[in-house]
């Protein structure tokens, strides 16, 4: 599979968003990755639809969402509408363990509303739990830090995720991208997409760098073991 870069909007400057934006495309960025976070899920708070809604006007790339959130199953379409192509959900979303929704219905409904369903595993959270999944999915994102903050460092003991949920694909989702997020850089992307993953979401490594151009070439030049 081709490599894929995801700049993190997290590690951008806020007050400068669109050219934020606009950098990242013409440096060869595929997506722009959004991380939503709602203040339970996670202990932090980020922004919600009117301001992705706001940002689609700047930029003819995917808009990759990562909804860290504790209802996805309602705020999945709120995003769609608002602009997002890609929208990934957490398996240990509380909605989907108290019985208020199914992992398969969401992401059903995202693919109904015209963009790529997805999931998320947290560090302790076992690959074995999104797998009978995998056939509903485009992309499952593995996240390599404790998701809620940027500029963490990355985990080494994911890798063996990465690398159960690839082999797992072959049969079950053999054009499933893998996605990684948390402390990637030339080094850490290089050992994941060892093990399989394909998209690479950067933060610091890409926004506030003069050389972003050339970070995300390095980062498509890897090879996936796919």
């Amino acid at each position: 599979m081709t490599s894929l870069v995801a700049p993190s909007l997290l590690a951008a400057d806020f007050s400068h968003l669109a050219d934020e934006i606009q950098r990242a495309e013409t440096a060869g960025a595929d997506y722009i990755h959004i991380d939503v976070m709602d203040g339970h899920f996670v202990p932090n708070l980020t922004l919600g639809p009117p301001l992705v809604a706001k940002l689609r006007a700047c930029t003819r790339l995917p808009f990759d969402v990562h909804l860290m959130i504790d209802r996805p199953d309602i705020y999945a379409a709120r995003f769609i509408e608002a602009g997002a192509d890609i929208v990934t959900i957490h398996v240990e979303s509380p909605c989907f363990h108290d019985g208020t929704a199914s992992i398969p219905a969401v992401l059903h409904d995202i693919a109904a509303r015209g963009a790529r369903a997805g999931l998320v595993l947290k560090p302790a959270t076992p690959a074995a739990t999104l797998l009978p999944h995998l056939p509903l999915c485009a992309m499952v994102l593995i996240m390599t830090v404790e998701p809620g903050f940027g500029g963490q460092a990355f985990m080494p003991a994911m890798l063996p995720k990465i690398r159960a949920v690839h082999d797992a694909a072959r049969t079950a989702a053999p054009a499933l991208n893998i996605e990684v997020d948390g402390g990637i850089d030339d080094q850490t992307a290089a050992l994941c997409a060892a093990h399989g993953a394909n998209v690479f979401v950067a933060g610091t490594h890409l926004f506030g760098r003069a050389d972003m151009a050339a970070r995300i070439t390095r980062l498509h030049n890897l090879h996936c073991i796919c």
